[in-house]
């Protein structure tokens, strides 16, 4: 193999190696990111509100994979550029393409949240070993005068299987390293704090007779996660505090025990994200443990100009909701989820919940500092990139089954699904199949007025194509609106509708 065709093999092999040993030595402190990592912080928080938006409308919750593999993508065809200058003896070419590449990296390092000097580690180290690397891959030919170095394809399999070795032991042992720096054993040992009072045991679930049913309570590792890390936090309990500050008479500061030490409640309710279309899955019900959050608040002794709480999550993201949201609505900093400690992709070790309120206002993951102010004088991450300041969640319906495009059986069938408006409640949900009467569902059991409700209704189809519609009305009485409106500004409405064919 001659010198002009081992480029593109040989940039992208160091430039493979760079990164994961940049990624190991970012596993060494848990302030320090990969470089891929940094960069990709970066891209989300200048990428344009309709980019985001679009993604998470294509990928759903893998827009943080698609988002790492276009990083590694183009980075990949970079590394082919800085190879092919570097193997045909453009070396100053290369190796400003290389500085290139570090100072970028290490200017996104220094911008991540919880970062310092010494945060541009990973980065120049992924620098340097990408170019020891391809200074040491150049040596491994065989010189020839007449047409330079030339490689053999048993030297290609032999330096691709070694940088491959070398690659892969490196990842491993970042994984490991971040495994044993993490909080997962130290979060699975933690023995949550009792409520005074437990909320009565879940009716039994109609989702277990109606296959195709969400669940009355969304299993922990089905819930949906839309946030703008992109990787998740470790943080220790023992490092960890909740600050309250700004607008407020007496600031308080608790640690961990401190915080479980107080007075805890259950709270059954469902969250749901702002970019979840008509009929979509970001959304889920789960049963909550923590504090209430109007006492903090009322202990900390917010200014009477005060009108916003804002709080602000360990990678730098920031929500701010109205303070006239703590009407007794059981606003909380969570702890536990569904029985047991937040999970860490869900907020560890204590996020925002405030019923009735869409996620990109209120429900700050790994919670760190809670400020009192004005939304006159900050705004929250998504606010200043155009989304709306307040934003109650609308009251939506949801056919889980059967799902839209589906060839029918012959037999009788359940249409079914899910409704939720928090703090309203669901009062009735109704089903259009084609131009038939709207009809009535069965409600499934209201367990509180902040959570979903399942419905169903028989149908015998005959054969034929079907547009099936599903509305429901809340517990004010209100009827959820047919008009399609967009996620943006504040939440999508319209009436999910699918089409089915019956044989």
């Amino acid at each position: 193999m001659k010198t002009k065709s081992l480029g593109s093999i040989f940039g992208p092999l160091a430039t493979v190696a760079g990164v994961a040993i940049g990624h190991l030595v970012a596993a060494l402190n848990n302030n320090w990111q990969s470089p891929v990592i940094s960069l990709g912080n970066r891209i989300i928080d200048h990428v344009p509100s309709w980019a985001k938006k679009l993604v998470i409308q294509i990928f759903g919750t893998n827009d943080k994979l698609f988002l790492i593999a276009t990083i590694l993508a183009v980075v990949f065809v970079f590394s082919i550029i800085v190879g092919r200058a570097f193997m045909t003896g453009k070396r100053t070419l290369a190796y400003a393409l290389i500085a290139i590449m570090a100072i970028a990296a290490s200017w996104a390092a220094l911008l991540d949240a919880q970062s310092n000097l010494f945060s541009i580690i990973p980065a120049l180290v992924s620098a340097g070993v990408t170019l020891i690397v391809l200074r040491w891959l150049s040596q491994q030919g065989v010189s020839s005068d007449e047409t330079g170095l030339t490689f053999s394809r048993r030297d290609v399999f032999k330096v691709v299987g070694i940088i491959a070795a070398v690659s892969i032991a490196a990842t491993g042992a970042a994984k490991l390293l971040a495994q044993k720096a993490s909080v997962q054993v130290e979060r699975i040992k933690i023995a949550l704090p009792k409520p005074l009072k437990f909320l009565p045991n879940p009716p039994v679930d109609p989702a277990l007779t109606t296959p195709g049913l969400s669940p009355l309570f969304t299993p922990n590792a089905d819930f949906y996660r839309i946030d703008t890390s992109l990787v998740v936090p470790n943080i220790s309990i023992e490092d960890w505090s909740l600050e309250i500050i700004g607008m407020v008479a007496n600031p308080r500061t608790f640690s961990y025990a401190e915080l479980s030490a107080r007075p805890v409640f259950e709270l059954d309710d469902t969250i749901s994200c702002v970019s979840n279309e008509v009929g979509g899955p970001l959304v889920g019900n789960a049963r909550w443990l923590g504090i209430r959050l109007d006492d903090l608040i009322r202990e900390a002794g917010p200014t009477s100009d005060a009108d916003q709480i804002m709080g602000y999550s360990h990678d730098g993201f920031a929500a701010g909701f109205p303070l006239a949201a703590l009407d007794g609505r059981d606003a909380m900093i969570a702890i536990g989820m569904n029985g047991e400690a937040l999970p860490l992709a869900h907020g560890f070790p204590a996020r925002i919940i405030v019923p009735g309120l869409y996620g990109y206002v209120s429900a700050t993951k790994w919670l760190t500092r809670i400020e009192l102010t004005r939304f006159d004088q900050k705004h929250g991450y998504w606010i200043s990139r155009g989304w709306a300041e307040r934003a109650p969640i609308k009251t939506q319906s949801r056919i889980d089954t059967p799902m839209d495009g589906s060839q029918l059986p012959p037999g009788r069938l359940a249409i079914a699904g899910v409704a939720w408006a928090p703090t309203r409640g669901i009062s009735k949900v109704e089903v259009r199949i084609g131009t038939l009467p709207w009809r009535e569902a069965t409600l499934g059991p209201e367990i509180a007025k902040t959570t979903w409700r399942q419905w169903w209704i028989d149908w015998d189809p005959r054969k034929g194509k079907y547009a099936i519609s599903v509305r429901a009305t809340d517990g004010d009485g209100q009827l959820q609106p047919e008009a399609y409106v967009p996620v943006e500004p504040n939440g999508a409405e319209g009436w999910h509708t699918i089409n089915v064919e019956a044989f």
